[in-house]
């Protein structure tokens, strides 16, 4: 169990996260031709339009996985993650939760206990004056008792390196510090997986990396199933699989290095590169003999310190 900040800053290099084996072989997720329709209707119910946002998915995670989901807006990918905890049903074909279809009402709230979500706004998520009764709220709202929920608290709040903020007043919290204790309250509940839909969206580049760093020490540490909805290309890189989305379909799949070596591809689907990634390509373009996919700066400059 991590205890403070400082421990996760030590504990992640971009390489060990990106060489470590991944997944147990066992199935989190299963999607089989999911598709889902916005239906618009005008002020008397009628049916107006509809609007395939989710068309043909058919993909699999496995536990203890850590994905990423990348999309221009409008192109699905927040739909389809509402379906892996149960917040839309699929218009055609089925999603399985740790094998629990989602359309099965008796297991609505298991799924809901399986799967956690955090969104962009931790101040939606957030309802406590006090950081830690915040925490706590999940696992009551759960019957779990009184003295399990404050090991609970204690412990998701270490894992997220908030623990010392405990006594705190979360509107006094930076944005970073918010979506950690957003992310505490998701954990405090033992979800298998947790699902977050551009949880960096709002935050300062500084607040990004705090939150990305505790999202790394859940899925290496704590081996929580990660599935990151995302438009930062650098926090891609962490992941061991990479979804991309267009027009309601999984257009691309691979690792991130696997993606990121098709630059031309994902700027036309409107997808931008991280920045290591793009000075890379347009060194190779300009003659330099440099390999595909490289995802950051420090395997630019070896890769260049190797040219001379």
């Amino acid at each position: 169990m991590l205890k403070e900040e400082p421990d996760i800053i030590r504990l992640f290099s971009r390489k060990r996260s990106a060489n470590r084996p991944h997944g147990s072989g066992l199935v989190m997720i299963d999607t089989r031709k999911l598709s889902f329709d916005y239906i618009r209707r005008d002020k008397d119910g009628e049916v107006e339009g509809v609007t395939r946002a989710v068309d043909d998915i058919n993909l699999q995670i496995e536990e203890g996985d850590f994905i990423a989901i990348l999309g221009h807006n409008g192109s699905g990918k927040s739909t389809l993650a509402k379906h892996f905890n149960a917040i839309l049903f699929p218009t055609e074909g089925t999603v399985f939760v740790d094998g629990m279809d989602t359309c099965d009402q008796t297991h609505l709230w298991d799924i809901r206990e399986t799967t956690g979500m955090v969104f962009q706004n931790p101040d939606n998520q957030i309802i406590g004056t006090v950081v830690e009764e915040d925490v706590g709220f999940g696992p009551e709202n759960m019957g779990v008792p009184t003295k399990e929920i404050w090991e609970r608290v204690e412990e998701s709040l270490k894992a997220v390196g908030m623990y010392r903020y405990r006594k705190h007043a979360p509107h006094k919290l930076s944005g970073g510090q918010k979506q950690r204790v957003a992310i505490a309250g998701v954990v405090a509940m033992h979800p298998k997986c947790i699902v977050l839909d551009e949880p960096t969206a709002m935050l300062d580049p500084k607040g990004r990396r705090e939150v990305i760093r505790a999202i790394r020490a859940l899925n290496d540490v704590e081996k929580i199933t990660v599935i990151l909805i995302t438009h930062y290309m650098e926090e891609v890189i962490y992941a061991n699989k990479v979804f991309v989305m267009d027009a309601g379909k999984i257009v691309m799949q691979g690792t991130p290095r696997e993606i990121f070596s098709e630059v031309d591809r994902l700027k036309s689907i409107r997808l931008s590169v991280p920045q290591a990634t793009q000075l890379a390509y347009e060194l190779k373009q300009a003659g330099l003999a440099l390999p595909d996919g490289i995802l950051d700066e420090e395997e630019l400059v070896e890769a260049l310190c190797r040219l001379l």
